[in-house]
């Protein structure tokens, strides 16, 4: 834990020898008089300008050598115990699994199993020092790579073909800089405000966007394609079995901003469901999707007076449900002299449900207790209430500390079991706020109720819910989710997820009851073997079976051997063994969300 700390505070001492070397108060008043005519230009128009060639390419050399000589880009320090978040080469051609521990049953679906995940080029984060002052990548950031994992029945034996690729997605800005073979962008996420202020003003004039376009976060399919996505862009639409970038989805040129990461598929109709944020009005926007992917049937200004940051939508039957919490994206909060991106705990904290083609004014919304709520199990209707369940913490793990912070122990103590009792005298981080409780919000559409509560207890941290999807807007009784390694996660400063749990929905475990939370409900828990994490876990229905009859694969990596594996696991008999082991020819690093796409 020590050296994990020194590592930190040599980054932070680095970052304060560097603003030293100059008046940063005198710069940021300059800058932000200096900038506020470009960011309010910028918030206005395409950031595409169309230049003679001549002109622009001897205007972007120039532009390009002062950038050189005045921005060095340094390598971010990786800690031991956060080795399997380093990225990886591409494999080539796909690989076939030679090496299976157990037997995939004749029931599992032919298919294809891929996770998304960052992985970024030239070996990892990357700050700059300028006389700017510092600017940094966050974890999040970093071109997505895709590692798929295709199951083949071989006719009439039972046997199975199973091979193995990834392949990054190759989105507009990778290309660049795969071209120019070395950092281009300038970070733009967390740093000094001046150094924030010259990155978006210098990206801007060399490449018409003013940050990269990572790609990174899920894969979802739709009218028979598939997408990967993050929510600073428009999803990618990539074949499925090359991983080849095939082009930008727009829809026809019907919607011109980015997608939220979780667009979901409406019960009965087909039709795709998806919000877009953006850092200029409007802010956010909610389209519908025809069921084959051709049209934009419905688009509709939500009117929301910031830029807040929604990874997640939900949908019911009838209604959109749309999560407004206290993470904000403001390019003019870094003009001020503060970040662009920021969490307030004690900010907005509300629910909207809103007719599956209402506008603005039909939205209901609902005030709730302040919290930070990334991912969502499920949402539906029950008589006059809307019910939504998700993961719920007190504190958003994006972007991150305020810029000077010892970002290690943010992270760490953030980690920290619920049941820590350990308060640092004097420290600037908070004990266990990343712990993350399963919870309900039951919100009456009749009256404006609500009634929230506790699922789980304190026994674990929980994040990356999944359910059987042929139950996405309709009640269902079961839900599966990542478990935090709430010790692994704050000894690295990253998270860890260490286990898988189901929950009963419909069953309340009795001997679990607190006078803190309601009754909670009964969980099933599957843990793995020590110092073994998994990312990008996927629910796999059983053909034909009862909502929780089928299987929960996941990418696994085994610390003390470098080996990564995937696991498959019976959701009939969770806490047993995985009936099968199959062993990757290459590490897989840590990443996000996951699918299973089954070929029939």
């Amino acid at each position: 834990m020590a050296s994990s700390a020194i590592a930190f505070q040599q980054a932070n001492c680095s970052a304060e020898r560097t603003s030293k070397s100059f008046n940063l108060g005198q710069l940021k008043t300059s800058l932000s008089t200096a900038f506020k005519p470009f960011l309010k230009k910028i918030q206005q128009v395409p950031l595409r300008i169309d230049l003679p060639s001549s002109i622009k390419n001897t205007s972007v050399s120039i532009v390009d050598a002062f950038v050189d000589l005045v921005f060095e880009f340094v390598d971010q320090p990786v800690l031991p115990s956060q080795a399997n978040f380093a990225p990886v080469d591409e494999i080539g051609e796909a690989v076939k699994i030679s090496i299976i521990e157990g037997k995939i049953p004749d029931s599992f679906p032919e298919g294809v199993y891929i996770r998304n995940g960052p992985n970024p080029l030239f070996g990892g984060f990357k700050s700059t020092l300028s006389i700017f002052g510092r600017s940094s990548h966050i974890w999040v950031e970093g071109e997505g790579m895709l590692h798929a994992l295709y199951f083949t029945k071989e006719d009439g034996d039972g046997n199975w073909t199973i091979s193995y690729r990834n392949k990054h997605v190759e989105t507009e800005t990778f290309e660049l800089e795969k071209r120019r073979n070395k950092p281009s962008f300038i970070p733009t996420v967390e740093g000094d405000s001046p150094a924030i202020l010259s990155a978006y003003f210098f990206n801007w004039l060399r490449f018409g966007k003013v940050n990269k376009l990572i790609s990174n976060t899920n894969v979802f399919k739709h009218a028979g394609k598939l997408y990967s996505v993050a929510e600073n862009d428009l999803p990618q639409e990539v074949d499925i079995f090359l991983l080849k970038t095939l082009c930008d989805w727009d829809v026809n040129g019907a919607w011109n901003r980015p997608f939220t990461s979780h667009p979901k598929t409406a019960p009965g109709t087909g039709e795709l469901v998806v919000v877009g944020a953006d850092a200029k009005r409007p802010f956010l926007v909610l389209g519908v999707i025809s069921a084959d992917g051709k049209e934009l049937i419905h688009k509709v200004d939500l009117k929301f007076n910031r830029c807040s940051l929604c990874h997640e939508n939900g949908i019911t039957e009838n209604y959109n449900v749309i999560i407004d919490w206290g993470l904000s994206i403001d390019i003019n909060r870094v003009v001020k002299g503060g970040p662009l991106m920021r969490y307030d705990k004690e900010g907005c904290a509300r629910i909207g449900v809103m007719p599956r083609y209402g506008n603005a004014d039909s939205i209901r919304w609902f005030k709730v207790k302040a919290n930070c709520t990334f991912h969502i199990f499920n949402c539906f209707e029950d008589g006059d209430e809307v019910i939504v369940r998700g993961c719920r913490a007190l504190q958003s793990i994006i972007p991150g500390p305020d810029f000077g912070l010892n970002k290690f122990e943010w992270f760490s103590k953030g980690f920290e079991n619920r049941n820590s009792t350990d308060k640092t005298e004097g420290s600037s981080a908070k004990t266990a706020e990343f712990f993350t409780h399963a919870y309900e919000w039951r919100l009456n559409i009749k009256n404006g109720d609500v009634v929230e509560r506790s699922l789980t207890g304190d026994e674990f941290s929980m994040d990356f819910p999944m359910i059987n999807e042929q139950f996405t807007g309709y009640r269902n009784k079961y839900g599966y989710s990542q478990l935090v390694d709430s010790t692994a996660s704050s000894t690295s400063g990253m998270a860890k997820y260490g286990g898988i749990a189901k929950l009963y929905f419909d069953e309340p475990d009795i001997h679990a009851f607190t006078g803190r939370y309601d009754e909670v409900v009964r969980v099933e828990y599957h843990m793995f073997p020590k110092a073994t994490f998994c990312s990008g876990a996927a629910f796999v229905p059983k053909g034909g079976g009862l909502e929780d009859d089928g299987w929960i694969i996941t990418y696994v990596h085994h610390e003390d051997t470098n080996i990564s594996q995937v696991y498959i696991i019976d959701t009939k008999n969770l806490s047993s063994e995985p009936i099968a082991k199959l062993t990757l020819p290459q590490r897989v690093p840590y990443g996000f969300h996951g699918a299973f796409i089954p070929s029939h």
